[in-house]
């Protein structure tokens, strides 16, 4: 029989010759996930750690995460494992593949969607990757704040490079050419799986460049995430780039308009490090939390797309929730997923052009 999570020790009372009680406790068996706290790590605990608790009779252990690769490479290289899942960014991700660092996963049987869809038809494209399973989706979109502009407002990406019809300092990530350039090759009109070949050629780059040449002189550059929302809240931009679900909040109202065209997505996916011992049964995680309902429960309670599509079919305490959603249909219809893997083979070529760029005056026709 199956334990709820919260009895991790079985209580065996016996009745002693003078009447005492004795507990005999049976250990649990523990699974160690490591996460990135705060709301979203809340989220993941009603969503996915405490049921599949309830289900497996597995406790749960989750540790914060701070990003990046150097703990997981550390704990591979000693055989020394702390951790046995890692949510990560698909960042991360794909570089800890390409390094040795994470186990292949190409194998893992998903369960279908709910609507009896296969896993690889379920899955946004991209979740699905040689050492990881996508779980959740976040972007960067457009935000504007609606009282600046009236009732002409802005609705596409296109108008987020319109000074004329809608002027106004403009904000973008400060991150280099990664994101403003996908950015500009949309809004000029690239349909998004053109997107990375055009970026591969000069005339590409060129009109990409040219592109974002046009608001150059209204740019405000940001570079923390929060940055983007206070600056259109102190009224200090007109319309940003940003991640959607600053944009978004589930406790109000949004405040500022999205606009959902040319989103640039991006997700967190589950990896196991190399050679962990407990690889089986963090595979049962994954299963289990990577499925339709878990990952529709998490998407509840932040605004944060669930890589499955058929989550969303019953995305359904928090309606409002569910339009902010960037793998809603309305929503990720021209939607480009984010290509590390590209830049990190291309990434160096662009990098002295985009320093030069940043460094030369705005011409004098984008004024």
């Amino acid at each position: 029989m199956r334990l709820p999570r919260w009895l991790i020790a079985v209580g065996v009372v016996l009745a002693g010759a003078g009447g005492g009680l004795y507990w005999l406790s049976l250990p649990a068996e523990t699974l160690t996930v490591v996460s990135w706290g705060e709301s979203y790590g809340r989220a993941q605990t009603l969503a996915l750690f405490h049921p599949y608790t309830d289900t497996s009779g597995v406790n749960v252990a989750v540790k914060n995460y701070g990003g990046g690769l150097k703990e997981i490479a550390e704990q591979v290289e000693s055989r020394a494992y702390e951790w046995d899942v890692v949510d990560l960014e698909i960042e991360d991700a794909a570089a800890g593949c390409r390094q040795g660092l994470l186990e292949r996963l190409d194998d893992i049987q998903l369960p279908p969607g709910i609507d009896g869809a296969s896993a690889r038809r379920d899955f946004v494209p991209g979740a699905l990757g040689p050492c990881w399973v996508g779980t959740m989706v976040y972007s960067q979109v457009i935000a504007f704040d609606p009282q600046r502009f009236g009732e002409n407002r802005p609705r596409t990406l296109a108008d987020f490079f319109d000074l004329a019809r809608f002027p106004g300092p403009r904000g973008l990530r400060d991150s280099g050419p990664k994101y403003n350039l996908e950015l500009a090759l949309l809004a000029d009109g690239i349909p998004p799986w053109r997107v990375y070949p055009a970026l591969a050629t000069k005339n590409g780059l060129d009109r990409a460049f040219a592109k974002l040449d046009t608001i150059k002189s209204a740019v405000v550059w940001w570079s923390r995430v929060s940055e983007p929302i206070d600056m259109l809240e102190r009224r200090e931009l007109a319309m940003t780039t940003g991640l959607n679900s600053r944009v978004f909040s589930i406790a109000a109202e949004p405040r500022f308009g999205t606009i959902w065209e040319g989103q640039l997505y991006q997700l967190d996916v589950f990896g196991i490090p190399m050679g962990n011992p407990n690889k089986e049964r963090g595979l049962d995680f994954i299963r289990f939390a990577t499925g339709a309902r878990p990952l529709a429960g998490q998407s509840e309670l932040l605004p944060y797309g669930p890589a499955r599509r058929s989550s969303l079919k019953i995305v359904g305490r928090n309606p409002e929730m569910r339009r902010h959603l960037p793998t809603a249909p309305e929503n990720f219809g021209r939607a480009l997923a984010v290509d590390h893997d590209w830049w990190a083979a291309n990434g160096a070529r662009i990098e002295a052009r985009w320093a030069e760029w940043r460094q030369a005056e705005p011409l004098a026709d984008s004024r």
